[in-house]
């Protein structure tokens, strides 16, 4: 592993269907890909040399509310201080932008097993469930 290089707002589309299927399986489409990238409000991505080993994204409104996104670690880097480096990325990015001196809802998803990673930095599950439909546009 040489130096880690950390890049901001540069995340491309291939990057991240690269990034989703090295980890979760088939990616979505490249146009859905380049729309995600061109709206999202921060993304950070961290690169071994020439090769993407990491990325996060937020989106939101910028006001009362953000959303992490698609927090992925190489699993060959998973243990490194690379995920924690990107949650904090992410907050740094939430506390420059936020209207100080107000409370700012910072939401996730998170599998059970990566939950106790997440209560490091101060998330909480709360009583409320997640609800999804994978709806297909015509």
């Amino acid at each position: 592993m040489s130096e880690l290089i950390i890049k901001y707002d540069e995340l491309t589309a291939e990057e991240f269907i690269y990034m989703w299927e090295s980890v979760w399986g088939e990616g979505p489409s490249l146009e859905q890909t380049k729309l995600a990238m061109d709206n999202t409000l921060f993304r950070v991505s961290i690169f071994d040399g020439e090769r993407i080993v990491a990325m996060a994204r937020v989106i939101g409104d910028m006001g009362l509310c953000y959303y992490i996104k698609d927090v992925i670690v190489l699993p060959e880097y998973q243990g490194k201080g690379i995920g924690r480096k990107l949650i904090d990325e992410l907050l740094e990015f939430i506390n420059e932008h936020g209207v100080s001196d107000t409370q700012i809802f910072v939401e996730l998803c998170a599998m059970p097993d990566k939950i106790p990673f997440y209560e490091k930095f101060g998330f909480s599950a709360n009583e409320a469930q997640r609800l999804r439909i994978m709806y297909h546009v015509d």
